[in-house]
């Protein structure tokens, strides 16, 4: 199930930082927190009266200087939008109402996306301030006051963006069209791939409105199956706030993730692997999405002999642990091998959502142990009892143990590989928890559900 994604607008300094770490509380359940996202501040995935959803702060970058405050706030703005099924607004009490508040709530009053406005920093419980009311004038409904700091406040907000979350799809819905998103740094190709996946030469179902600007979701049907194409095409802003663009196209490819089957990260041929091609496939594999590499821009390449197999050891020592998800080599401009693309994403949407039968799986467990035996500490073998698969979208499986703490992490990759040898998991992240099996809790992260789609 996708997820709905809620992202937080605001000027520096408000208090969104400290929302974050209120909402690591015990009024909400962190379901996970990605690895090389924290330092960023900018993600957090959270669940709400049993519904998963996805923060995001777009007010990471912070102008230095009174004439790009405005232009900041601005370009934050038009991504909450384009991004978010949900904005929260964020002002404070103690600044009062600014201009750049009333910038951001004239681009907001435009926008067809629904507005939660929240005025952070009001530290006590009692009667509101006389200072509340003044945000009244920025018309967009109720406000709702609250302390990051103190916790105030806070269950009002989030029921308030509840309320406003779309209505949640039944699997049959979803399981309609492989929805794929296409992510990538600006200019590796995005946008010339989805004009040829979803050109004339194919049937194009309808074109469904995405956001407000540039990012349209396209509904595609060829010999391989429906597909919806999600481009996610970087920003082109120019000016001195260029630096951001990198950070802000780095947040439209988070939401497209959330909301995808498939991802296709594009790598420019021509410029290689970059740092930020690897966090972007990082947040992919990180939310369970079944991956693709798509290098583009194959056909500007000098060939030699050896030129494909190197570029293939690049992208396996670049991206080790996503060694799982195929490669193809494409041009978006010509159409080479976007058919061969097409016919992967069919294969790996397959794969994360198999499912093994039990006995086949303990069988191999059986086997997995007998050719390797369990790790040892003390003379104390780690015993697995048996195993089951508990979900799909990713595949995870929980491994009844004795003591968990035996498992090494290198002979859970051993079990993973020899699940990937057996069977055909190519393009999917698999998860393996462990459960010690006089215990009632496994080692999930508190709040995710054991459903077939997350």
């Amino acid at each position: 199930m996708s997820k709905p994604v809620v992202a937080i607008v605001g000027r520096p300094n408000v208090g969104k930082s400290s929302l974050f770490n209120a909402l690591y509380g015990e009024r909400i359940s962190i379901v996970h927190d990605e690895p090389g996202v924290t330092r960023d501040r900018i993600y957090a995935e959270t669940v709400w009266r049993e519904r998963a959803f996805v923060m995001i702060d777009t007010g990471g970058i912070e102008p230095d200087s009174d004439d790009v405050i405005l232009k900041g706030m601005r370009m934050q703005a038009e991504i909450a939008i384009e991004t978010a099924d949900v904005i929260l607004f964020m002002c404070d009490i103690q600044s009062g109402l600014t201009a750049a508040d009333e910038e951001i709530a004239t681009m907001l009053r435009k926008a067809n996306r629904p507005v939660v406005l929240a005025v952070n920093k009001v530290d006590h419980v009692g009667e509101p301030p006389a200072e509340l009311y003044e945000f009244y004038n920025l018309g967009l409904g109720e406000v709702y006051p609250i302390s990051s700091s103190h916790r105030l406040g806070l269950g009002e907000m989030l029921d308030a963006i509840y309320a406003l979350f779309p209505e949640e799809r039944s699997s049959e819905e979803e399981n309609e069209t492989i929805r794929v998103a296409l992510i990538g740094k600006p200019n590796a190709g995005k946008s010339s791939l989805a004009n040829y996946m979803t050109g004339s030469e194919r049937s194009i179902v309808s074109n469904i409105p995405g956001t407000t600007r540039d990012a349209i979701d396209s509904l595609v049907e060829n010999k391989y199956g429906k597909f919806t194409i999600v481009d996610t095409a970087g920003l082109r802003k120019k000016g001195r706030i260029e630096d951001a663009v990198e950070k802000y196209s780095m947040i439209r490819s988070l939401s497209a993730i959330e909301k995808a089957n498939v991802c296709v990260i594009l790598i420019d041929a021509t410029e290689g692997v970059t740092e930020q091609d690897t966090k972007v496939a990082g947040y992919a594999h990180n939310a369970g999405k079944a991956c693709i590499f798509a290098v583009n821009k194959w056909d500007l390449i000098d060939k030699e002999t050896g030129t494909l197999e190197a570029m293939e050891k690049i992208l396996k020592d670049r991206f080790a642990f996503m060694s799982y998800a195929p490669v193809v080599f494409i041009s978006a401009k010509t159409g080479q091998r976007v058919d061969k693309l097409f016919e992967q994403i069919k294969r790996v949407y397959a794969n994360s959502g198999r499912r093994l039968k039990t006995g086949m799986l303990n069988d191999l467990i059986t086997e997995c142990v007998a050719m390797v035996p369990t790790p040892q500490d003390k003379g104390k073998h780690l015993k697995i009892y048996y195993g089951t698969q508990v979900a799909v979208y990713p595949p995870q499986f929980i491994l009844f143990v004795n003591d968990q703490n035996l498992m090494h992490f290198s002979y859970e990759r051993y079990l993973e590989n020899q699940l990937r040898k057996n069977f055909d998991f190519v393009g999917t992240p698999i998860r393996i928890y462990m459960r010690e099996k006089d215990k009632k809790k496994d080692l999930k992260p508190e709040g995710e559900k054991k459903n077939d789609k997350d």
